[in-house]
């Protein structure tokens, strides 16, 4: 399928506004939703205020697009309620709407926070087994599974980028292993809305010599990210917590909030 009309949910977030600059008349239509206010639309957009747990609304949301990239729900860890309803059943609704509307695609924001769990000396690609670091990040995961689903029974496309830390640059010692630039966020989805898959996983991280992953699933795409975290080692080498479950997992501080095992004990 050509793709020409592009649902961009999360799109008054900062990844967000990066991304509506990029993509901004490279295809026919764009249709710009987020539960805030977002800046007036220029020609080929459409602006759209929409709750993720409203799902008339979103079933509105995907009418007509060939492909949704969904950045949409709450971006950081929240109470049960605030995840159930904003990521959970949020992205039910969006994979739901763009089966229905029958979407080619759909590219879902996941986070190196659906396997924060697991050790920094250990090196992961795509096929490791999830382990959430917190509400947030098992809600991510829960939607990486559903992307499955809707991929393996409907054939609807589903590209699942486990992004780990997208800011202009990076603020400490971790992020020289998961920076993930905007311009290499930007030619990560690309990728996504390019390539011929089923359901993928990657990782949403930078040229990194240090990083955590293994994301030759990303290369074996397409990708091919043009930014490292090395330029800024000076900057940033000495910045590390104080935690040690902080230091010791991916996910840094996420999985150190609310622990109360024994770090010891993770396997």
């Amino acid at each position: 399928m050509t793709i020409n009309r592009i649902l961009l949910t999360g799109a008054g977030g900062n990844l967000g506004r990066e991304l509506r600059r990029h993509l901004k008349g490279r295809f026919a239509h764009i249709r710009l939703a987020d539960i805030v206010e977002m800046a007036p639309a220029k020609p080929g957009e459409e602006i759209v205020q929409c709750n993720m747990a409203d799902r008339d609304g979103v079933m509105a949301l995907a009418e007509g697009v060939d492909a949704v990239i969904h950045l949409g729900g709450q971006p950081v860890e929240a109470d049960w309620d605030t995840i159930i309803n904003s990521n959970i059943l949020g992205c039910i609704h969006m994979f739901e709407a763009a089966h229905q509307a029958g979407a080619d695609r759909v590219l879902f924001a996941s986070s190196n926070h659906a396997i924060g769990f697991h050790h920094r000396t250990t090196r992961i690609d795509d096929k490791c087994e999830p382990r959430p670091d917190t509400r947030y990040g098992l809600s991510k995961a829960f939607c990486e599974d559903l992307g499955r689903l809707y991929a393996f029974k409907h054939g609807l496309k589903s590209f699942h980028m486990r992004i780990g830390s997208c800011f202009p640059e990076p603020v400490d010692a971790r992020m020289l292993s998961t920076w993930l630039s905007y311009g290499d966020f930007c030619r990560l989805v690309d990728v996504g809305l390019q390539s011929d898959y089923l359901h993928e996983i990657v990782y949403g991280v930078s040229d990194n010599p240090q990083s955590f992953w293994d994301n030759g699933n990303a290369t074996r795409l397409g990708y091919k990210p043009l930014d490292t975290a090395e330029d800024y080692r000076q900057q940033v080498a000495g910045i590390i917590s104080p935690n040690a479950v902080a230091e010791a997992l991916q996910g840094g501080g996420f999985p150190a909030d609310e622990f109360t095992f024994k770090l010891a004990k993770i396997p």
